[in-house]
């Protein structure tokens, strides 16, 4: 009887040795199972913080551009009259050659600066008005156009970009 009671306490102590040998198992898993779970956790913050800071960037970049364009336009807006008057000068007559041609070059100068930094004519004779580019100072009926057409350019319009910095102003036909 005595073996049978040391064999009973053997197979006892075995079981409770696998039971905590699967108990050991079983945390480990837990635990792997946690630290899974966090890392994924780490990842997808990680995943966000860096799809946040990507936008940062562009909308920073975009407010950049905003402000500089903005701030280019109102530099060109304040000269714009400068042109208008060169552009008079060039078409007035005049007997002096030589000052004509350096009218012109001045002018031409000057458009070429606007051009190196993005500033645009917009078009309008020929064209169909837009209110998005034009400004209607009159309204004149000619057969020869279609409808909306402009007519006539009384004064130049610039653009940066899609950014109207000043409108054209126009005669419109029909």
């Amino acid at each position: 009887m005595a073996e049978k009671e040391e064999e009973l306490t053997k197979n006892k102590e075995k079981q409770e040795t696998k039971n905590e040998e699967k108990t050991e198992e079983s945390k480990l898993k837990d635990t792997i199972l946690l630290q899974k779970k966090e890392l994924e956790e780490k990842e997808d913050q990680l995943k966000r913080i860096m799809a946040e800071f990507d936008n940062f960037k562009k909308r920073s970049t975009k407010e950049r551009e905003t402000l500089y364009n903005s701030l280019v336009g109102d530099i060109f807006t304040s000269l714009l009259p400068v042109i208008d008057n060169l552009e008079k000068a060039v078409e007035a007559t005049t007997q002096d050659e030589s000052y004509k041609q350096g009218v012109e070059l001045v002018l031409k100068q000057f458009k070429d600066v606007l051009a190196a930094n993005g500033v645009e004519e917009i078009q309008a004779l020929g064209e169909t008005f837009d209110p998005t580019y034009h400004e209607a100072v009159s309204a004149v009926v000619d057969e020869n156009l279609g409808e909306k057409v402009i007519k006539e350019e009384y004064r130049k319009g610039y653009k940066i970009g899609n950014k109207v910095i000043r409108h054209s102003m126009v005669v419109v036909a029909n």
